[in-house]
């Protein structure tokens, strides 16, 4: 039977699984911060960009499928989430794309797809537009471009369990735990002011892309990202049944099939 968290009660009551263990794990220093990366086996470069307020932990349901695959899988915590470190810098995309970028010539990795959820996907949107020839090819999953992509807000109980494991997590992982609540006001602040893309700066950004969402997601419109998908010059939209913006825990396979394809798709596999 195919697993199933749907209303993430699953997730309140038990947690994420523990991640696999690493064959490399650390940090490298980037403007200031100590970012934190996971990395695992061989193959095929895919970077896993997790969402705000989230951490590499996230994706503990896509490893095993990804490894399984035969990729090289780099797991990222984002600058001031997860383990890693921030400054008084305001967030913000660009510079988190820099991380990412620091991360990979750790590791000797000149080009990788990009798996982003949510702020992830707008971070790997931003290296495609800065550093195309360090990007394979983007997943870009559940995120706006513009202002005017998103939802009004509008609280749920599956909103309320995930923002809960956020705050577990954080508080388990960072070495500022007590900080939790004066991060979120600044990512959110990132998300509310960034990056504002243009269709004819959208349209420059040259790299396969599938632009995928939960048919359900209680943040972004479905008709913005099927703008996205019109505008940038290689894309796809795909549109995820049965789920919402937390696809990766509530319906692993349904994610996991459609990250596939897409990695089948950009490595001709």
């Amino acid at each position: 039977m195919e697993f199933r968290d749907d209303d993430l009660t699953h997730l309140e009551a038990h947690g994420m699984p523990p991640l696999p263990a690493a064959g490399r794990q650390g940090f490298v220093d980037s403007a200031g911060a100590r970012i934190w990366y996971n990395a695992y086996g061989a193959g095929l470069p895919v970077v896993l960009l997790h969402g705000g307020m989230g951490n590499s932990g996230n994706w503990a349901y896509q490893l095993p499928d990804l490894l399984a695959a035969g990729y090289q899988v780099v797991a990222i915590d984002s600058r001031g989430q997860g383990h890693s470190t921030r400054t008084e810098e305001p967030f913000g995309y660009r510079r988190m794309a820099a991380d990412v970028r620091t991360v990979l010539d750790t590791l000797d990795i000149a080009r990788a797809a990009v798996v982003g959820w949510s702020d992830g996907a707008d971070t790997g949107l931003v290296m495609a537009e800065e550093t195309p020839e360090r990007v394979a090819g983007l997943f870009f999953f559940a995120c706006n471009v513009d202002s005017g992509g998103t939802k009004p807000f509008v609280y749920t109980p599956v909103i309320g369990r995930i923002l809960e494991q956020h705050k577990r997590d954080y508080a388990a992982l960072s070495s500022t735990p007590d900080d939790f609540e004066r991060v979120f006001e600044a990512v959110g602040l990132m998300q509310r002011t960034q990056p504002e893309y243009a269709a004819a700066d959208l349209a420059r950004i040259d790299v396969p892309v599938t632009v995928a969402l939960g048919e359900h997601d209680e943040f972004i419109k479905r008709e913005h990202l099927q703008y996205l998908a019109a505008t940038l010059p290689d894309a796809g939209f795909e549109l995820l049944p049965d789920v919402s913006h937390f696809a990766p825990i509530q319906r692993p396979d349904v994610f996991n099939k459609a990250v596939l394809r897409f990695l089948g798709r950009i490595y001709g596999e």
